[in-house]
Parts: structure tokens; C-alpha cells; sequence
């Protein structure tokens, strides 16, 4: 599974920013809807998109969906959005119908490899081609893959530890370090690990960092994920000198448990997804950084991508996909389009908000309204 993305493409345009977030538990100003479905009203060839679940994060329906939505009515497509809510067999029965009403793509952002695989066998079998959205489907056959360059942004996080260590705990050899990963089913979370020990192994190595522990977590469970970082933190004596953390959903739960022992702000603490609630813990001091990921520059590339599908045109998909993305369980390269990330740190928060993509009501709190005004985010 440790695959590796090998090339990139940064499609998109000026639209506004908006919002990634793999294991967030809100979407800023937008509520998950209790009804996930969304037939689109346009005309045009229709194109099937399956979200896989708004339990563990509130990016598929606040951000994704509108915005697949917006980018295929603009290539005059008929967007058909819906939501397997994390059941696999709802995910299943939602590609089947797609697959009889004969959409003419189908974008899928599956639970896991396994459903995702079999969903796209079936596609493929009536001739309909399938795109991965943001999550590789390991041994599947669709023909196309758009995310982000997910080792980068395990570098990232990798990155923003050391950092914070420098800031935090400033020479002590060698420093702890707890890793909580996110699901060991999502090919993302291992993309992301990878990223990571290119920047912590070596020096894991040379006796800067000790690993206390790295455990991954099932489904991305935020609760599971502070139960767990609490249970080694209590078996390592209560010590920690830096903590991996995937997301800020779980970033947000290993800081409670860090509060509970009088730890938080004396930790450097990783993230990703640059949500409210992760800013917010970055300005107050108690996560050092997240990853910012354009979600929109993902709809449009997607958008882009299903456009050229839906006409045939597979010479000009192949000239919007030119990355590649290895497939290790099936040994076959897949057709990537792998957009870029950024490292936000406090001083960088407003380089979110100024970007759209959240906005400074949702991050400046009353308690934050003063280091708000200190770093001119308004």
C-alpha cells in the first residue's frame, strides 16, 4: 500500500477557495444536510457522484458536493450527487442505479478499496468510465485519479513537527513522539504516513526523535483516535514531546486529552484540513500547524476531467492527467491529476482567510479576537 505519487498537476482556476477537510467534524458556515441527495437540474450529459460518508467529516456535503456541483453544471454536465452515508452496501446500490439510468461518467469517493474496486468493474463492464475522487481505489480499473499530492502533504506534517519541536522543546534528544494515523483502509492515510517518515524516520534513525507509538485509526474516529493517544500517553508515564496527528478532527481530540494533563501549548500538535476549529487551536497555541488544501481547484480539475470523459474524448482527459499514481495492490499506474498543498502555521492563518476559504467570523472567536487583530485577520 505504500504507494507514491510520482508527478503532479496543479489544475484550476480564481474561483474562491474552499475547503478540505478529510477528517473534520464541521464545514464552517455549511451543516451537513440530513438528505444527501442532489439531482442537478441542468441539462446535458448526466454524471454520476458518490461521497462516501458525513460521520467523520463534514467536507463531503459542506464543501465537495456543492462544489462538484457548481464545476460540472459549468462544463454543462447534469451532476447527480449523492451520499453512501459510510454504508457500503448504500454506496453499492447508489452505483448500481446510476450504472441503469446510463450516466455517461461516475466520479466515486469510496469508504474503502474493496467497494470502490467492484463499483468500477461494473461501470467499466457497460462501457461507463469512472474517476477516483481523492481516494485511490487500491486494485480497482478506473482510469483516472484526482487528489492531491497526499505524500506531499505527509511531508508537510512531517515538516511542521520538526518545526514545532525547534519552537517547543528546543534540543531535547531525543524528543517523544506519539503518531495517531487515520484509517488503515484509506489509501490517503498511508500516502500521508509515507510523507511523514520521509521527513521523521531519518531522524527517528539518528536518535533526534523516539517513537513512543504510531497507531492508525479505524474510519478516521476522532473519539477512538483521543481514546487511543490517551491510552499511550498514560502507558508512556503521561510524557510527549510531539505528536503526529493526521487531521485536525483528530488533532481536536488529542488536544483535549493533552489539556486534561496540563500538556496543551507545551506540545507541537499536526493537523490538516485548515478548519475553523483547527485555526482556532493554532491561534491559541494549542496545534502547531495544518495543511491547506483548495478543495475547489479538486471539483474543477474533476469537472474538467468528466467533460472530456462524457464526449469520448480521451486524448484530451489524458492531456488534463498527466501525472501518475502507482497502484501497488494492482500493479498498474493510474492517470492522476495531483494538486498542491500549503503548510499553515499562526502566522499563516490569515493566508486562509484571505483565500475565502473560511471566513475571519468562524475563526476569530471572542477569545481569539485580539491575536486576530495582532495578525490583521479581518
Amino acid at each position: 500500500m505504500r504507494s507514491k505519487s510520482l508527478a503532479l498537476i496543479a489544475l484550476g482556476t480564481g474561483l474562491a477557495v474552499a475547503m478540505t477537510a478529510c477528517g473534520a467534524n464541521t464545514s464552517g458556515g455549511n451543516t451537513p444536510a440530513s438528505d444527501t441527495n442532489t439531482n442537478s437540474g441542468s441539462g446535458g450529459a448526466k454524471v454520476g457522484v458518490i461521497l462516501p460518508e458525513t460521520a467523520s467529516s463534514a467536507r463531503w456535503e459542506g464543501f465537495d458536493k456543492p462544489l462538484l456541483k457548481k464545476a460540472l453544471e459549468a462544463e454543462g454536465l447534469q451532476a447527480d450527487i449523492q451520499n453512501a452515508q459510510g454504508d457500503v452496501q448504500k454506496f453499492s446500490t447508489l452505483a448500481d442505479g446510476m450504472i441503469n439510468a446510463g450516466v455517461k461518467v461516475l466520479i466515486i469517493a469510496t469508504p474503502n478499496s474493496e467497494i470502490g474496486a467492484t463499483v468500477a468493474k461494473k461501470a467499466e463492464a457497460q462501457g461507463i468510465p469512472v474517476i477516483d475522487y481523492d481516494r485511490l481505489n487500491l486494485g480497482g480499473s478506473s482510469k483516472y485519479y484526482v487528489s492531491f499530492d497526499n505524500e506531499k502533504v505527509g511531508e508537510l506534517q512531517g515538516q511542521g513537527l520538526v518545526e514545532g519541536l525547534a519552537a517547543l522543546a528546543p534540543g531535547k534528544k531525543p524528543a517523544e513522539i506519539i503518531e495517531i494515523e487515520g484509517a488503515p483502509t484509506d489509501n490517503n492515510a498511508t500516502l500521508f504516513y509515507n510523507g511523514q517518515q520521509k521527513v521523521l524516520k531519518p531522524k527517528y534513525e539518528a536518535g533526534d526523535l523516539k517513537l513512543v507509538q504510531s497507531k492508525p485509526i479505524d474510519k478516521w474516529d476522532n473519539q477512538v483516535g483521543g481514546t487511543t493517544f490517551e491510552q499511550i500517553l498514560t502507558g508512556n508515564g503521561q510524557k510527549v514531546d510531539g505528536v503526529v496527528a493526521a487531521n485536525d478532527g483528530l488533532a481536536g481530540a488529542i488536544i483535549t486529552v493533552l489539556k486534561k494533563y496540563g500538556l496543551n501549548g507545551k506540545v507541537p500538535v499536526t493537523g490538516q484540513d485548515a478548519t475553523p476549529e483547527g485555526l482556532q487551536a493554532i491561534l491559541r497555541g494549542d496545534q502547531f500547524m495544518t495543511v491547506f488544501k483548495p478543495i475547489n481547484e479538486q471539483a474543477e480539475a474533476t469537472a474538467k476531467l468528466a467533460g472530456a470523459l462524457a464526449k469520448g474524448d480521451t486524448a484530451a482527459a489524458d492531456k488534463m492527467a498527466t501525472g501518475v499514481t502507482k497502484d501497488t495492490t494492482g500493479n498498474r499506474d493510474v492517470k492522476s491529476v495531483l494538486l498542491p498543498a500549503q503548510l499553515i502555521t499562526k502566522d499563516k492563518v490569515k493566508v486562509v482567510v484571505d483565500a475565502g476559504f473560511v471566513k475571519a467570523t468562524e475563526v476569530c472567536v471572542a477569545d481569539l479576537a485580539a491575536v486576530c487583530t495582532e495578525l490583521g485577520i479581518k
